[in-house]
Formats: C-alpha cells, structure tokens, sequence
C-alpha cells in the first residue's frame, strides 16, 4: 500500500510537472510558449507570401497603367478624334468589373509633325493636341458611365509602345489551338484490314504482286494469278514478285 502511494504520487508530480512545461492551452501564456513560436507556421507563411508578391507589385502596376493607356492609335491622325477602337477602348475601361478605374492615361502625341523650320513650335502643338484629346475623352466615359457616379481623370505620359509584331503572335495563338490535336491509333489499319479481307478472294500473285493478296496461293511468271483467303497477304509460291506480308 506504502508502495502504490508513492507511485501515485510520483507520477502525479510528473504530469503536473510536464503539463507546467507543455501546456494544455496554446492561449495561456506559459513556460512553452516563451520557448517556442506559437504561431509556426502561419506567421511565416504569411510573410513569405507578402515577399513574393512585393516581386511583382511593380510589374503588375506597370501592366495596370498600361491597360488604361489611351494611346495615339486611339485617334485618327494628328486630330483628337476617337476612331472606331478608340471608342471600344474607352467603353471597355468604363465597364471594368467590380468598378471602373477612374485615372485614365493618355499618350502624349506622338503624330504631331515636326517643322524643321520651327523646331520650338512641336512643344506647343504637341501640348494644345493633348488637350483636345483629353477633353474628346472626358467627354466620351461620362456619357458611357451616366449615371454611375464615377469622376475620371486624365494623365497625360510617354510610354513605349508594349505591342510586338502581330505575325508570331498569330502562331503563336495557332499552335496554341492546334496543341490539343491526336490520332485515334488502329482506326485506319482496322479500315485497311477490313477492305483487305473483302478483296481476299482473288488476289495478285504475278510478277509484282501490287494490292491486296490472298494469304495462300498459287501462281506462274504471268502478270496474274489466283488465290483464295480471307486476310492480306503476299503472293503465291509462284509468284517471284509478290511482296510478303507486314
């Protein structure tokens, strides 16, 4: 009895003891927790995704603008207004889902001839062609947006071009479709087969032994000869130029 006392008591002492160490509740701010990361591994997770996506922040901003760039192919040329794409554009931005962008951008006008003569006088046609082509703009997303409550603004930049040459982008897209094409395996062998057996019942075994051929056979040095079967095959024992069976 003296024994089984002293064991209970031991044991109790050590699960008090180890339960003091672990702790039963990761919410309690115990001995384990001062040790160790509660939080593994969703802290570092998160993190680590913030990381990767700081990556391509930059170049998801740059497409973004891009995407909402207004440029000089937009307008007919060396004039501000919109041609039929141009339009199209601006009604794509205008019914961007859960709601449109409301900073619009515009190429700055690269269409602007350039006088020689009067080198300085480029600025300023440049500046009073982007104007126009901004008020053009304006005008046209608040009539497609009415009633919308949306306020658009329109920044004017240089960008490069981001467009490549529309031939390998056409193959591209071709090949793309064109990917996902196969062959069904047997289906023209069985065809062959069958129209092989049909003809079996007077093949070739002369001197060339062209086409279908009876399996069996016989036949002379002639350009003819006779046989009797059911499946493809070479020409008669007779026949030196029959072709044999594949």
């Amino acid at each position: 009895m003296k024994g089984f006392i002293r064991k209970a008591f031991l044991t109790l002492g050590c699960t008090s003891a180890l339960a003091g160490l672990v702790g039963c509740d990761h919410r309690t701010h115990n001995c384990y927790n001062d040790l160790v990361d509660p939080c593994y591994p969703e802290r570092y997770e998160c993190q680590a995704r913030r990381n990767v996506r700081a990556a391509f922040a930059t170049q998801v901003n740059n497409g973004h603008v891009l995407d909402q760039t207004v440029w000089n192919y937009h307008f007919e040329p060396g004039t501000d207004k919109l041609t039929q794409g141009g339009q199209l554009h601006l009604a794509y931005l205008a019914r961007r889902r859960p709601s449109p962008d409301p900073v619009v951008f515009l190429q700055t006008a690269q269409d602007v001839p350039f006088d020689p003569a009067k080198p300085n006088e480029l600025a300023e046609k440049r500046l009073d062609l982007d104007n126009k082509r901004i008020a053009a703009i304006d005008k046209y997303l608040n009539a497609q947006a009415a009633g919308r409550g949306v306020g658009f603004q329109v920044l004017v930049h240089d960008p490069g071009d981001p467009s490549i040459s529309g031939i390998p982008a056409g193959l591209s897209i071709t090949q793309m479709w064109h990917s996902s094409s196969g062959t069904i395996f047997g289906g023209a062998a069985g065809g062959a087969g069958a129209a092989g057996g049909a003809m079996g019942g007077g093949g070739a075994g002369g001197a060339r032994g062209a086409g279908a051929t009876s399996s069996t056979g016989t036949g002379t040095q002639g350009p003819t000869g006779t046989g009797t079967g059911t499946t493809p095959g070479g020409g008669g024992p007779g026949g030196p130029g029959g072709q044999p069976p594949y």
